[in-house]
C-alpha cells in the first residue's frame, strides 16, 4: 500500500491485542518468524524516494502509516529511530502516524529538537481493551505531542474514553476487528458505544472494519475479506468530527498552499470501504478496473 512506510519489522509480544498478530500469521506464510527484528533495506527510506524526473513518490500532504509491522518505540530499533526522525523532520510536507503498544518509551526517545512536537506526526496509542486504554492513555495525554489519537485494533473488549475526552488532546479514534487464525469476536455494541462518545466530543470516530466474528443483537457473523470493510462502512458509525489541521511546511519552513497538497483519488471500489475517512485513497496501481 502506498500509504505504510515500514522503516524496519519485526517486533515482541506485549499485551492481548499481540496474541493472534497478523504480522506474525504473514511471516508465517513465508516460513519467517514475526519476532525477528530488522532494518528494512529498500524500504527504510522511503519517504526519500524519487522518480525518473526527480519528484517524490510520495506528495505533500499525503499521511504515511509508520511501523504497520512492528512499534515504533520498539527497544530493539532504538539505533534507527534518530534516522527516522531525521527522515520525518526533512519531510515536513508529509503527515505521519505513529503507532506504539509502548508510550512508556517515548519521552526517553524524541530528537533533541522535538520541543513540543513535529507538526506533521500524529502519536497514536493501541486500545484493544479497557485495560490498556487506562494504561496506555494517560501516558499518551502526558506526552509532547501537537497531534494524537487512539487505535482500538484488535478490538476484543469493551472500551470508554469518556473520561479522557474532555482534555480536548483526543484527534482522532480509530476501530477495527481482528482477522486470521484465532481471531476474537467485536461486538456492535462496542463499537457505538464507542462512536457516540466520539460524536459528544466532535472528534473523529472510524471504523475500519468488522474483523472475521462480528457479534451484532446478539447473533454471530463470519465475515471473510473486503465485506468486513463494506459492512463497517455500511453500520454509518464512521464520524467526521472537527479537523485535525496539520500545519505542514516546505524544505524552507514556508506552510504548503492548500492547493499544492495531495487530493486523495477514491476509485469505484473504494466507495464502500470502512477506511475511507482516514486513508490516502487508491494508489492507482492499474491491478483493477477502477
Amino acid at each position: 500500500m502506498h500509504d505504510i512506510w515500514n522503516p524496519w519489522h519485526g517486533c515482541k509480544k506485549c499485551s492481548e491485542g499481540c496474541k493472534n498478530c497478523y504480522m506474525y500469521y504473514l511471516d508465517s506464510l513465508r516460513d519467517r518468524d514475526g519476532s525477528v527484528i530488522y532494518r528494512t533495506k529498500s524500504g527504510f527510506r522511503y519517504p526519500l524516494s524519487k522518480d525518473k524526473n526527480g519528484n517524490y513518490k510520495v506528495k505533500s500532504g499525503e499521511m504515511l502509516r509508520v511501523c504497520m509491522t512492528s512499534d515504533f518505540f520498539l527497544e530493539e530499533a532504538d539505533e534507527w529511530r534518530e534516522e527516522a526522525w531525521q527522515i520525518m523532520r526533512q519531510r515536513s510536507d508529509v503527515k505521519f502516524f505513529l503507532l506504539t503498544k509502548r508510550p512508556e518509551r517515548a519521552a526517553a526517545h524524541l530528537p533533541a529538537d522535538w520541543g513540543d512536537g513535529y507538526e506533521n506526526v500524529m502519536l497514536n496509542v493501541s486500545c484493544e481493551n479497557q485495560r490498556r486504554a487506562d494504561e496506555r492513555i494517560p501516558i499518551l495525554l502526558g506526552l509532547p505531542f501537537k497531534h494524537k489519537g487512539i487505535m482500538c485494533a484488535p478490538y476484543i473488549g469493551a472500551v470508554s474514553i469518556r473520561k479522557y475526552l474532555p482534555s480536548g488532546q483526543l484527534e482522532q479514534v480509530l476501530c477495527d476487528g481482528e482477522n486470521y487464525g484465532g481471531a476474537r469476536e467485536c461486538h456492535y455494541e462496542w463499537v457505538k458505544s464507542l462512536h457516540d462518545e466520539c460524536v459528544e466530543y466532535n472528534v473523529t470516530f472510524v471504523f475500519c472494519g468488522t474483523g472475521r466474528h462480528f457479534v451484532k443483537d446478539g447473533k454471530h457473523y463470519k465475515l471473510e475479506g473486503k465485506v468486513q470493510s463494506s459492512q463497517a462502512y455500511k453500520s454509518g458509525l464512521s464520524f467526521r468530527g472537527k479537523p485535525i489541521d496539520f500545519i505542514l511546511t516546505d524544505s524552507a519552513g514556508s506552510p504548503v498552499p492548500r492547493d499544492r497538497l495531495y487530493q486523495p483519488f477514491f476509485g469505484e471500489h473504494c466507495r464502500e470501504c470502512g477506511m475511507r475517512l482516514c486513508c490516502n485513497g487508491c494508489s492507482k496501481c492499474g491491478k483493477c478496473s477502477t
